[in-house]
């Protein structure tokens, strides 16, 4: 079991520990959970799934980096395949606020990086900021997607978002989730084929400014990440972000990148190359390779 979980394991209760111990010590487990292993645990322990959900969040907020807020937040994201994807909020010592990302948008992206295509429930340790919840509208689920908190009913996005603001109100029919090919060839390394692969699923509607980061570390582990655009603009995720999510639920540390990748467009509306740049030297990266994406 990964060291950041056991504090919070041990304070389950025991019949979870007895259900949850296996998943947990899983030698590739990536803070994840597959529909099989929902299904078990569910039959194990006889409790549903809402109430498992809420039951992990302690382990989901154990994967915080919470440098700056010493604040704790776990999210579960739970997709319509089954699997069961932990988020938690991230932040970074020497970047401006703006890089940090929330526990919400940590366990979405993660779900997205993964490959699942639809959310069907968001379960959180505390109630969803605005920031997340408009975050939350740019999902192909819309404001039907549940929100699960402790001690409360399950309500929808829709609850906590009346009257929203979203890409439907600007004419936008790509989702976040939607799958997509941009159709950019990767030309290089693995690392920048990475980054690539990654901008070609990237979602800019607004900006169409594609946009993927691969990163390389100690352990010769590669993670990539995607830009999520948002219909409000601010809360947008970068690539870099996604990727860091990634390379956190995979139990890496963020100080451990040796080399990164960003692929963008060309002369693009917005570049990612300072921000990126910036919040990677701070995390002890210098190497940064910018390549131009391309159409065959």
């Amino acid at each position: 079991m990964h060291p950041r979980f056991l504090s919070a394991f041990d304070a389950l209760p025991s019949t979870l520990h007895t259900a949850l111990r296996p998943v947990l010590d899983t030698p590739d487990f990536q803070a994840m959970l597959t529909a099989d292993q929902v299904a078990s645990v569910m039959q194990q322990t006889q409790l549903d799934a809402d109430t498992l959900a809420l039951a992990m969040l302690p382990l989901a907020a154990a994967c915080a980096v919470a440098t700056v807020s010493h604040f704790n937040v776990g999210a579960i994201a739970r997709g319509v395949s089954g699997n069961w994807y932990f988020g938690a909020n991230m932040e970074f010592v020497g970047a401006p606020m703006q890089q940090t990302v929330h526990a919400e948008q940590s366990a979405i992206i993660h779900a997205w990086l993964r490959g699942e295509t639809r959310l069907d429930t968001v379960t959180v340790n505390y109630t969803p900021c605005g920031h997340c919840r408009q975050f939350m509208n740019e999902l192909n689920s819309g404001t039907a997607i549940r929100i699960s908190l402790p001690q409360r009913d399950v309500s929808t996005l829709a609850d906590y978002l009346p009257d929203a603001f979203g890409p439907r109100d600007l004419g936008i029919t790509e989702l976040l989730m939607d799958k997509i090919d941009h159709g950019y060839v990767a030309v290089g390394d693995a690392l920048v084929q990475a980054a690539v692969a990654a901008a070609n699923a990237s979602h800019a509607p607004y900006s169409t400014s594609h946009s993927g980061v691969a990163l390389l570390t100690a352990s010769g582990a590669v993670v990539a990440g995607r830009y999520a655009e948002n219909a409000a603009f601010n809360p947008s995720l970068p690539p870099l972000q996604a990727a860091l999510v990634l390379l956190n639920m995979q139990g890496e540390a963020c100080d451990a990148i040796t080399h990164a990748v960003l692929a963008e467009v060309k002369n693009a509306t917005l570049s990612q190359f300072a921000a990126t740049q910036a919040t990677l030297q701070t995390l002890g990266c210098h190497e940064l390779l910018q390549v131009e994406l391309n159409r065959a």
